[in-house]
């Protein structure tokens, strides 16, 4: 029996919940003073004077940093990822690097204190003076200012895609939806606030950060600070939640260490909860229209798939979102734009399933309207258009969506449906039911991948690489690999990770943690078991010596041949006779290429039951169900919490969360949770989860295409699919408030 596979508890959870796993803001080196942040109460234009007497005379205060007394940057990192931006060729980004004010909350002082409190105090006695310029915050305030955007995303993609004549297929189409929608931005709200705990020892920095990423925050620190990467260390061993928002490395790590170098001691950063919700990235506000073209009996024809969205002055930063429209269904002509807007805000960054979560929004709401409009069931109107291929003919490197799609229906009760909106009630609840497929992108875009792997001659195991535990549980997940590839029971394995001096691994970005840590853990696995197989064949001593290599399995740490039934060796007499305390092997995985011959989606599908009080507005998702083909599932427990995650905010993205700006200020309208909507216990529905499992050759060793992202994709369209069916309206705007679903003309 092996380890991967099977439904493991997680190996970090005594640690846990024991309190004995320390955060990064939990570390507190010998001398740790605290800084707080002063940020910029205007959205545009310029600091003209900045009274620090006060704050400087303050109970426990060490320093007050301003742009006129901080030290400049050495250079812009060329790295991905980073937010140090470039608002111009040749001219960067950087707070406090002069007095400019891109965006409110951008830092324009920093103050460090003996005490968390007396530093917070101390901030609250900084005096700024601004000269104001008015903001562009909104779409709406900036739609004159659209632009085309060549490339976006970090750079990674490509702003337009286009195949065929969309115009002209649009024209012969016999039947058309035509439809725009509203979103409003999003903010990830992890449990753990970011936190910078930066230590300089001799030259040489130490950093404790809540990242997602740590390699990408030692090369990025490492350049804006002009010291070699090998002078910066970061220790990330938990981190509460990212979701995106910690895949990035923002400014106030920099800052924090050059605060720390300033007063020469550990120098400690808690963002508060209103600071996060300008300093660490969103979902941006944005707006997208879908046009279909189809013929009578709902095959497609064409597909226009245009977004417009606000960035940030100094990046061109939007999610994609036509990545999953354009290879999805059998469309010969397509056409997807992404429009930018620069506005006054700090850049929009990664939020779960970014780009996608919207983009199959608006998709699979239009194939809604299109299965109504040709009077096509919705789950047999994407069968008939499932892609066999992608959009250049390559086969799919492992396909599954038409499994999902039945197996979600029939799970879920879909032929039971009445298809005719406004049939079904409960008391005054209207009831309907929605479903959409859902898709997500693979992502390769990372350097080699390298783990290392150790026996010891009492026979158990360590592995490490440098990834980090976010929540999605790879300690356990790299465990399980690890004690497969080693042959020995997971209880003698024990993971290290979380450390830049450990061997490398990327930011943990767009599902691909499991595939990558695991395909490296395994690499470095193989790799020592393959040692030890061959010391024991070639070792005079061993039961197995002279055997052939490749007949020897292992197994509980015990090597047998197929060649020699009945004898066998064991890890640790093996080191013995060798006089051998431990071995080690270094594996290394590399990545299929960008342009890899094979189409790269995860599929799956969505089906959702809600009541609707269309008096009040209230929507209530009684029921969600979702099958996915995530390649091989390395951990069905793990798998399906992600999975489950993902849908329950899919749900919270259709129903509650949403942010403005305020146009006057250039200001988020809610900065806290009491403002900002997210669900609650009481707000769950019941969910399933079921997988197909479909075996995947191109995406790594081991098969494992990821479930982070998935399980949000779909679910917003699905819930609003279903909100159609109940009250026969379409609401085309995100989240569906109250105020958009009530239905005063309905008097029943």
């Amino acid at each position: 029996m092996t380890a991967v596979g099977t439904p493991v508890t997680r190996v970090d959870g005594p640690a846990k919940v024991t309190g004995a796993a320390r955060y990064s803001a939990e570390i507190t080196p010998p001398g740790t003073v605290h800084l707080a942040i002063v940020g910029a109460t205007i959205a545009s234009g310029r600091v003209t004077a900045a009274d620090t007497a006060a704050a400087l005379a303050a109970e426990g205060v060490l320093a007050v940093l301003t742009h006129r007394n901080l030290p400049k940057i050495a250079a812009q990192p060329p790295l991905l990822p980073s937010l140090v931006g470039r608002a111009a060729p040749g001219e960067t980004f950087f707070p406090m690097q002069d007095d400019a004010v891109h965006y409110a909350g951008q830092p324009v002082a920093l103050v460090v204190a003996e005490s968390y409190e007396q530093a917070h105090h101390a901030a609250s006695l900084v005096r700024l003076s601004y000269e104001t310029a008015p903001p562009v915050a909104t779409i709406e305030r900036g739609r004159d200012q659209a632009y085309e955007a060549d490339r976006l995303f970090g750079g990674l993609m490509p702003g337009r895609n286009e195949r065929g004549d969309v115009d002209a297929a649009l024209v012969g189409a016999e039947v058309r939806i035509d439809a725009a929608y509203q979103m409003a931005a999003n903010h990830h709200n992890a449990l753990e606030a970011p936190s910078t705990v930066a230590v300089w020892e001799e030259g040489q920095l130490t950093l404790y950060e809540s990242t997602m990423g740590i390699r990408a925050t030692q090369q990025t620190v490492a350049e804006l600070l002009g010291l070699p990467i090998a002078d910066v260390r970061v220790i990330t061993h938990f981190v509460g939640g990212g979701f995106g928002s910690k895949a990035m490395v923002w400014p106030h790590t920099t800052l924090t260490a050059i605060a720390a170098r300033h007063v020469g001691r550990p120098v400690k950063l808690m963002l508060t909860r209103p600071q996060a919700f300008a300093s660490t990235g969103h979902r941006e506000e944005q707006e997208q229209r879908i046009v279909l073209g189809a013929a009578a009996d709902g095959r497609l024809t064409a597909i226009r798939h245009e977004k417009l969205s606000i960035t940030s002055p100094f990046d061109d930063w939007a999610e994609p979102a036509t990545g999953v429209s354009a290879q999805l269904y059998a469309c010969d002509d397509y056409l997807g734009v992404h429009s930018l807007i620069k506005g006054n805000t700090m850049t929009p960054t990664f939020t779960r399933g970014p780009g996608e979560t919207l983009g199959v929004y608006v998709l699979e709401t239009a194939m809604d309207e299109l299965a109504q409009a040709t009077g096509t069931d919705p789950v047999e109107l994407r069968l008939r258009n499932r892609a066999p291929a992608d959009p250049n003919g390559n086969p799919w490197s492992s396909d599954g969506l038409a499994e999902c799609l039945r197996l979600g229906a029939e799970r879920f009760g879909w032929a039971r449906r009445d298809p005719e909106p406004r049939t079904t009630r409960d008391g005054d609840w209207l009831i309907g039911t929605g479903m959409a497929a859902a898709a997500y992108p693979i992502a390769f875009f990372m350097p080699p991948q390298r783990a290392r792997a150790r026996i010891l001659a009492d026979g158990s195991a360590t592995v490490q690489t440098s990834t980090q535990e976010f929540g999605t549980g790879v300690l356990t997940m790299a465990t399980q690999v690890g004690a497969d590839a080693l042959g020995v029971p997971l209880r003698d394995v024990r993971f290290e990770a979380g450390d830049t001096d450990l061997p490398n691994s990327s930011a943990a970005v767009g599902s691909a943690g499991a595939g990558m840590v695991g395909s490296a853990v395994h690499a470095a696995g193989t790799a020592l078991r393959e040692q030890l197989v061959a010391l024991a064949v070639a070792d005079p001593g061993s039961p197995l010596h002279g055997v052939g290599a490749g007949s020897v399995t292992v197994a509980g740490g015990r090597l047998t041949s197929s060649e020699r039934p009945g004898a066998a060796d064991g890890y640790s007499d093996l080191l013995a006779r060798n006089h051998m305390s431990d071995a080690e092997a270094t594996g290394t995985w590399r990545p299929p290429p960008l342009d890899t011959p094979h189409g790269l989606l995860t599929f799956g599908a969505q089906f959702a039951e809600v009541a609707v009080d269309p008096r009040l507005g209230l929507v209530r998702v009684r029921r969600l169900a979702g099958a996915f083909a995530p390649g091989r599932v390395l951990n069905p427990l793990l798998a399906r919490s992600q999975l489950m995650g993902g849908m329950l905010w899919g749900t919270s993205q259709a129903l509650l969360e949403g942010n403005r700006m305020d146009p006057r200020y250039g200001r988020w309208t809610a900065n806290n949770l009491a403002e900002y909507l997210v669900p609650v216990n009481a707000d769950a529905p019941d969910v399933t989860v079921d997988f197909v499992e479909v075996d995947d050759a191109v995406v790594g060793p081991l098969g494992a295409k990821g479930v982070g992202e998935i399980g949000q994709v779909g679910v917003a369209a699905a819930i609003a699919n279903a909100v159609f069916h109940a009250t026969g309206r379409r609401i085309r705007t995100l989240p569906m408030t109250p105020e958009a679903v009530m239905d005063p003309a309905d008097g029943e």
